[in-house]
């Protein structure tokens, strides 16, 4: 039985919660109406997903196709921004404050009970190797093309695991692990509202990217979390191969391929988030502002 987005957003709620949940707390969560709230638990307990302000079995397994399966780092690329620490450190790996940029990721999927990891590695593919220490469950996918193309080699590497998968880009410092969600009703991607960015933005209509651009006035900065759910993820797979065998592929971010070469065929909903929840880090000067060490 497919969800509505509110019985989902219901569910999740409950789903997310221990012990009994309140239709006040429900309208809070969820910014629902009280009346709306109150016709969907109706609609749910009479399915047999809730009972007594509590998600049944039956209500998590209603869950399921929501459920985020796997995720895939983008790792491969020279981070030559961030010269000269990225000589001898791929930029994943790189430790501000202490804590590897990449942990901070892995972290919140963990948090969000998703353990089935793939990391797309090339430079210094080997230095990823000592992840496993602490992330025994990772798994490695190698990208021989990463000197030669953007990081659409990487999603090409990676192209038949994009179903109910986040797709994640490996430099960003995480301080909000509930950034990586463990049930999504739809694709979506993370962004931060901007009145004003010189970086790589979206536009939205009704809550989906509308439009991908660089720069620009009252829209969303668009960060690298994104998530496919099944359908999309499978029409990705097809698209990517598509785009990077095409006259200038190879010189395409992975991501222009949903949102630019393949617009009209996917629906991706931005996930509002907030300016302390992520940060990206792009250059060195942008590090040692971060973590004082770095000035010494």
């Amino acid at each position: 039985m497919k969800l509505s987005h509110k019985e989902f957003d219901v569910l999740c709620c409950m789903a997310q919660t221990d012990g009994p949940v309140t239709q006040r707390k429900l309208e809070e969560t969820t910014r629902h109406s009280l009346s709306t709230i109150n016709r969907v638990c109706k609609t749910l307990s009479e399915n047999g997903f809730i009972k007594n302000g509590k998600i049944t079995d039956e209500g998590i397994q209603a869950l399921e196709p929501y459920r985020a399966k796997r995720a895939i780092f983008i790792a491969a690329g020279f981070g030559s921004r961030l010269v000269p620490i990225t000589l001898n450190t791929p930029k994943p790996l790189v430790r501000v404050c202490g804590k590897r940029l990449i942990d901070t990721m892995i972290d919140a999927c963990l948090e969000a009970g998703i353990s089935d990891i793939y990391i797309v590695r090339g430079y210094l593919a080997e230095q990823f190797d000592q992840l496993l220490y602490k992330y025994p469950m990772i798994k490695f996918i190698e990208n021989p093309s990463y000197n030669e193309a953007n990081n659409i080699s990487s999603a090409m590497a990676a192209r038949f695991l994009m179903q109910n998968a986040y797709i994640l880009e490996s430099d960003l410092l995480v301080s909000n692990p509930k950034i990586i969600r463990k049930y999504n009703y739809s694709s979506n991607v993370l962004g931060v509202w901007k009145d004003r960015t010189d970086d790589w933005c979206i536009t939205e209509k009704d809550g989906f990217i509308d439009e991908e651009k660089v720069g620009g006035l009252n829209c969303y900065q668009m960060y690298g979390v994104y998530y496919f759910n099944s359908s999309d993820g499978a029409r990705l797979a097809e698209d990517i191969k598509t785009a990077y065998e095409s006259p200038g592929g190879k010189e395409m971010y992975w991501e222009q391929v949903p949102n630019v070469m393949f617009r009209g065929k996917y629906k991706v909903e931005i996930i509002p988030g907030h300016e302390d929840d992520i940060v990206e880090i792009d250059t060195f000067r942008e590090l040692k502002a971060i973590d004082k060490t770095y000035n010494v």
